[in-house]
């Protein structure tokens, strides 16, 4: 496959209170055009950080992200970001906020193109897709979590970006709703063919919608290990498949990873000396 991303020795450092701090160090990988790439890792490790230095919202200290070869410059219509808290209006019905965009390209001077009319055309389809016909003149505050979420992802993929960015979409969601939100993630990507790189702190998530899991260290985030999925591509994936022996053992050998660099471990090490020595 054509390699759609490449992060290439991605540094970044915050001064505050001055003091410095880095938050990533030397982050390299790179993502194929139409792959799934889950990164996982300890809280505070930058994964959230790293998103927004790839959608182009913040800027990298040192290193350099590519798409297609080239270096970005900022946000672009080609890398569409979903967040978890849906980020959406609460003024603009369901319809109005999938086609929220529309209204941002040359203050609505290509209202009547044929590019004009083919978006209107393929917001209906995402409604349709996402399951939300129902609710298209509803507003964001009558809808569950998981609606809103599928509004976000549908507003993300109108304008069919080359790479979806998902920061942990469905770490609001309750148990149930994200078993809904990964068949639905999967049911699109069969027809859309995108490239995703998706932030999570759910292994079995990762592991579950995955080609590939990569594993963020801490203190500063650095790349620990990545992770090929083997076994049946995501669209291939039944949902009994995360009770699988061999799924189990890779979601724990990476968990085993997560706390090894996170240093969980060494602080419940300390924590069972310190109470060992308290008298009884």
């Amino acid at each position: 496959m054509n390699e759609k991303l490449a992060v290439q020795g991605l540094g970044k450092r915050f001064a505050t209170g001055g003091t410095i701090c880095d938050v990533l160090d030397d982050i390299s990988f790179s993502v194929a055009s139409g792959e799934f790439v889950a990164i996982v890792g300890a809280s505070g490790c930058g994964k959230s950080t790293l998103l927004r230095i790839i959608a182009g919202l913040e800027s990298a200290t040192r290193g350099e992200v590519l798409v297609d070869g080239a270096p970005i410059g900022g946000p672009d219509r080609n890398r569409a970001l979903v967040f978890q808290d849906y980020s959406l209006y609460p003024w603009l019905t369901v319809l109005e906020n999938i086609r929220f965009s529309l209204r941002l390209k040359a203050g609505g001077r290509r209202r009547g193109t044929d590019g004009h009319r083919e978006s209107l055309q393929r917001s209906e389809l995402l409604l349709e897709l996402m399951g939300l016909t129902h609710v298209r003149n509803a507003h964001p505050h009558a809808l569950s979590g998981g609606m809103r979420q599928r509004v976000a992802i549908a507003r993300a993929l109108l304008g069919k970006p080359e790479l979806l960015l998902m920061d942990e979409p469905f770490g609001a969601l309750d148990a149930q709703t994200r078993e809904v939100m990964h068949e639905l993630i999967l049911h699109v990507l069969a027809l859309e063919k995108r490239t995703i790189l998706f932030v999570t702190h759910d292994v079995e998530e990762a592991v579950y919608l995955a080609d590939r899991v990569i594993v963020l260290a801490s203190g500063p985030g650095r790349v620990d290990s990545v992770w090929r999925i083997e076994g049946p591509p995501p669209l291939e994936r039944a949902r009994d498949l995360k009770r699988a022996p061999e799924f189990v053992a890779m979601e724990g050998r990476i968990l085993d990873r997560i706390r090894a660099t996170s240093g969980v471990q060494s602080d419940l090490t300390a924590l069972r000396r310190l109470t060992r020595s308290i008298p009884a």
